[in-house]
């Protein structure tokens, strides 16, 4: 599956699924837009993606005339509601390399996943991330909307979530991260005076 769409300067961004000669321009991506956490961030990157894609998630990349500029992954997790576990997704991780950024690249990449979600009926997305970004693309914070945190390491703001169409009223409760997020220590924040 396959979009494209302009990005906010006007370059024809080219939105679809990673194939396997993605993997090292991907990985690119990654190590350029984390900086100093790009190996930790790609070490879960490809953790989440052999676990996962393409049975239970999504791994979608921006193209610019055949230059691979972004990349976002969504992964299974599960929320344990009142009723029952709640299969939903996490985005993690979103990344655009810094000569494209603030140009509207990731944003489309979170639609587009946002998009593919809603067709295959996943009721919710949660996400720790900038609270300054997220909430333009519709994430609220988690707690706001009856969700619990994984763990208490996870700032509040940080916490966030988006409901989509096949969510019912009584989804609430805590968010279960796969243990491949509790493996390579990418829950909410280390302190480093502790």
């Amino acid at each position: 599956m396959s979009s494209y769409c302009r990005s906010d300067y006007g370059a024809t961004v080219d939105l679809r699924e990673e194939q396997p000669g993605d993997l090292t321009a991907v990985q690119d991506v990654h190590l350029q837009a984390f900086g100093e956490q790009g190996d930790h961030v790609v070490a879960l990157l490809e953790a989440l993606r052999e676990r996962f894609i393409p049975q239970e998630g999504v791994s979608l990349v921006a193209a610019e005339e055949g230059r691979i500029v972004g990349h976002v992954l969504f992964s299974a997790a599960w929320l344990d509601a009142p009723r029952r576990l709640v299969s939903v997704q996490v985005l993690s991780p979103l990344g655009v390399v810094p000569d494209r950024q603030h140009r509207g690249v990731g944003t489309a990449l979170v639609r587009h996943g946002l998009e593919i979600m809603t067709t295959r009926s996943v009721p919710m997305v949660f996400l720790e991330g900038d609270p300054g970004y997220y909430p333009r693309l519709g994430f609220s914070p988690g707690t706001a909307l009856g969700f619990r945190k994984p763990s208490l390491r996870i700032p509040d703001a940080a916490f966030q979530a988006i409901t989509l169409p096949a969510y019912e009223p009584w989804m609430t409760g805590t968010l279960v991260y796969p243990d491949t997020f509790w493996q390579h220590d990418a829950v909410g924040l280390r302190s480093p005076n502790a």
